[in-house]
Order: C-alpha cells, then structure tokens, then sequence
C-alpha cells in the first residue's frame, strides 16, 4: 500500500527516519580566551604502505642457437647472430643421416663480477 492509501484508510503512514549530522567538537583556543568550533575534515590521508622488500631480480639470461640432434643432445652451439652459420651446420649433419635442427637456446649470464 502506498502512503496516501493508507492515509485514506485512516491509519498512519510510516514515519522517515531522518539521520542527524554529527555534533561539531569544540577546541579552546589558548591566547584568545574563547571557543572555537572546528570542522571535520572531509579528505583523509592515505595510509602509508608498508615497504616491500626488495624483490629478487631477475637472472639475466643471454639467448644462443643451439644445433640438436634427433635424440635432443646438443652438438654445437652459435651466438644469437649467427644463425645462418647454426642451421648451415645443422644442415650438413643431416645428410644422408636423420635430420638435425635448430632450437634457441637460454643460459644465465652471472652479472656478480
């Protein structure tokens, strides 16, 4: 039922509840001899965040071409620049023979010196 319904039936209509602000503090002011009122600040300072330790860097890695025989066994490995040379080698282990290949491949650099 709405409200003009329920009035018109005689009864009463709900009453709204109605929030009241909170009352001002008051700070005495030295030097002065009276009391003022202060006001709430509306903004709130963030919260400082705890320092997060270090995280651990990353290894550096450095990537090379790898020359692979069919039974993975690494037969030769060439700078990341030379892959021309590294697939001409897989290429002339592969005569006749089952095929070799090229495969790129990752090792840690140790930069503590």
């Amino acid at each position: 039922m709405t409200k003009k319904k329920v009035a018109a039936e005689g009864g009463e209509a709900p009453k709204k509840t109605v929030k009241k602000a909170a009352p001002k503090k008051a700070v005495k002011v030295e030097g002065h001899g009276g009391v003022k009122v202060a006001k709430k600040s509306a903004t709130k300072k963030p919260a400082k965040s705890k320092s997060k330790k270090a995280a651990e860097a990353d290894a550096r890695v450095k990537l090379f071409w790898g020359v692979f025989s069919p039974t993975m066994k690494r037969v030769a490995v060439f700078h990341y620049h030379e892959k021309k040379l590294a697939e001409k080698k897989a290429k002339d282990m592969s005569d006749g023979k089952s095929p070799h290949f090229v495969a790129k491949i990752k090792e840690a650099i140790d930069t503590t010196a």
